[in-house]
């Protein structure tokens, strides 16, 4: 089989929501998922999107693997950024180059969108992500962990306590 990279159209956003619970899934995270198809459809494809996605598709018009992404802003660089968001591959198609293929493209874009930097996150217990990634030229930074607020600890930040 082969794979075409290529933006996601509005017909992808079934088989991207599929491989979005697959991942919750293998991320032992799937009680975190309350987003829904119609929700995913407008945010790809609304009035003003907040991301965008890429899909790739097999030589017989399966989708087997997506990318969602939107870009960021560094002060540092004062260019905007490529922030990765989600990359996942179906299971059964794992080990065929689909992932780096996926990379390069995003990669490709982030170039040819002038962004500074082309940057994603990754579980901390997910070795085989980490040494792909490194094998890809990633810097895992050690100094940095994520920080967020979420749900009622959104609200109550935003009421200023």
């Amino acid at each position: 089989m082969t794979i075409t990279i290529r933006p996601a159209r509005p017909e992808d956003v079934s088989s991207i929501f599929a491989m979005i619970h697959e991942l919750a899934v293998f991320e032992k995270l799937e009680h975190m998922v309350v987003a829904n198809e119609t929700m995913l459809h407008d945010a790809l494809f609304g009035v003003r999107p907040p991301c965008e996605a890429i899909v790739g598709e097999e030589s017989g018009g399966e989708v087997v693997t997506f990318a969602l992404f939107f870009h960021n802003f560094s002060t540092f660089l004062c260019k905007k950024g490529l922030y990765l968001e989600d990359l996942y591959v179906k299971q059964n198609r794992r080990g065929k180059g689909y992932g780096k293929k996926m990379l390069v493209a995003l990669a490709a874009l982030a170039v040819e969108r002038q962004c500074g930097r082309f940057e994603w996150s990754v579980l901390d217990w997910n070795a085989n992500a980490i040494s792909f990634y490194e094998k890809m030229g990633a810097a895992v930074l050690p100094d940095w962990r994520i920080c967020r607020v979420t749900g009622d600890a959104l609200t109550h930040l935003a009421r200023g306590a």
